[in-house]
């Protein structure tokens, strides 16, 4: 990348310190502005990098700033993003690209438009788990494809978080939450979507708040908590997915793809690594060593492929790939609403494959 490329910081929550620690390792990038809300964290923050503290205005007009990282909560991503672009800046930002599917869309042609760059977490399905399962399907290790699952299931998280009230009003929900990590997987195991068709439903009204200073509390629901679907892949594959916060436990795989010849273990796409196995019609079944995938990964690396990317080789964590699962997502929602099956309007090329990256060797790129 020649200079090491300039990040600017927007929003230094808990979520920042995995990208910070990601981007100590590599020398090709280097924190030039940070900028919270909170002046003090902003502080401790430039203080920790080299950085220096500034407004969000000053931090998009900084001249050595290349790249904007939007870790704003998610109803002021599509704002930040906006301005980022209207700066001439790249912007890459935690999920989801916006929080409405119009405000995305609005992100990715103004950044188009602008001849900016604009990438999106989840960069877990750049890892060793999804790239390794992903692979041995693109080797045929599997036939055909033909079937996928893909199963979330817990309790909820008013269990553990001592504000959940997010989580059960509108733009909340297993799907939303936790769908983003399942959904992209899927896209690059199997391609893009071309239809989806969903139902809901919910077990109860309120949640009960288990952890901190509010324990004991009812939190309201206002929205449908176990979300089911069925997602048609433009290679005629389907993909059952179940996002769920009214069960308890599972033994289901996180993710499973079934082809003509067999079958792929795929490990929890919140994750990086994982176990990845092999289960053919005419063997037992055995784990895979790493074949694919950036090798002891964390999150940031999405933001590396995409300051790397060059040519016309699109990141693989780009804008126009989160814009297609948040439309999936939320077609998935009207769908369960209307109980029809919808269309999905984004076309997009499923993501390459990640080669075999050893940590050294993405780090020191």
């Amino acid at each position: 990348m020649g200079d090491p490329h300039g990040i600017g910081i927007v929003g230094l929550g808990a979520i920042s310190g995995q990208y910070l620690n990601t981007f100590s390792a590599c020398p090709g990038i280097r924190i030039a502005a940070v900028a919270d809300l909170n002046a003090a964290r902003a502080a401790e923050v430039a203080e920790e990098t080299g950085a220096v503290a500034l407004g969000v205005d000053e931090l998009m007009a900084h001249p050595e700033v290349d790249t904007v990282l939007n870790l704003t909560i998610p109803v002021a991503h599509a704002d930040i993003a906006l301005r980022a672009i209207a700066a001439g800046k790249n912007v890459y930002g935690e999920k989801p690209l916006a929080a409405v599917f119009e405000d995305a869309q609005r992100v990715v042609e103004a950044g188009d438009a602008a001849g900016v760059r604009v990438g999106c977490a989840p960069d877990t399905v750049l890892g060793t788990g999804i790239q390794t399962a992903r692979a041995a399907i693109d080797k045929g290790d599997i036939g055909t494809p033909t079937f996928a699952t893909a199963t979330m299931i817990a309790r909820g998280h008013e269990v553990w978080h001592p504000n959940p009230d997010f989580y059960y009003t509108e733009g909340g929900g297993p799907l939303l939450d936790m769908g983003p990590y399942y959904v992209t997987a899927l896209v690059h195991l199997l391609g893009p979507v071309v239809s989806v068709t969903g139902a809901s439903s919910r077990s109860r009204d309120q949640r009960l708040i288990g952890s901190g200073p509010r324990a004991g509390e009812q939190v309201p629901v206002s929205i449908d908590t176990h979300v089911t679907g069925i997602l048609e892949h433009a290679s005629g594959a389907l993909s059952t997915l179940v996002m769920s916060f009214d069960g308890h436990a599972t033994k289901a795989p996180n993710i499973e793809v079934h082809g003509t010849e067999g079958n792929v273990g795929v490990p929890d796409p919140n994750h990086f690594d994982g176990e990845v196995t092999l289960h053919r019609i005419d063997g037992e079944r055995h784990v895979l060593d790493p074949s694919a995938g950036f090798a002891e990964s964390g999150r940031g690396v999405g933001l590396l492929d995409m300051a790397r990317a060059t040519g016309e080789r699109a990141p693989r964590a780009d804008g126009a790939l989160a814009l297609h699962v948040l439309e999936v997502m939320t077609s998935l929602l009207r769908s369960a609403e209307t109980g029809g099956r919808l269309d999905i309007r984004t076309a997009i090329e499923r993501p390459e494959l990640v080669p075999f990256t050893a940590h050294a060797d993405w780090t020191a790129a």
